[in-house]
């Protein structure tokens, strides 16, 4: 297959197989006599187990973990669910800091007039307040 069937057959666009191999996420494509890439079954089964995991929001780094768990046959399920479990420890965290986020917000929006006057307690918090970001991590 060519990139272009690898892409609609994985899921995954071809800047992002590129870039995938360009990070070495997965091994580079063979090449035909002319120099475009070719995929097999197995490179489309990997994209497509890369696609499902980042869907899921895993992290490049894990995601090259999850595959080597994937390609080792002798592997430890438990290894993988506690990937799985650190994972799901961070969105629970994202989770929670976006509640915080979204409550701020929406107390802000309750004290808005919403008017045509210039007063608006959405800005003065923007202009005023000095508060450290909320780092959310992916």
């Amino acid at each position: 297959m060519n990139i272009g069937e690898a892409a609609k057959a994985s899921g995954v666009s071809a800047k992002l197989i590129r870039y995938y191999e360009s990070i070495e996420l997965v091994p580079p494509s063979a090449r035909t006599d002319a120099g475009y890439r070719k995929y097999t079954e197995q490179d489309i089964q990997m994209l497509r187990f890369i696609k499902r995991s980042r869907d899921l929001g895993f992290s490049i780094e894990r995601i090259k973990s999850l595959l080597a768990l994937w390609e080792d046959r002798s592997r430890k399920s438990a290894e993988v669910k506690t990937l799985a479990r650190q994972h799901m420890a961070e969105l629970d965290r994202d989770i929670e800091k976006l509640q915080s986020i979204r409550n701020q917000l929406q107390h802000l929006v309750e004290h808005c007039n919403g008017d045509q006057r210039p007063d608006c307690p959405i800005i003065e918090d923007l202009a005023t307040s000095h508060c450290a970001p909320l780092a959310i991590h992916h």
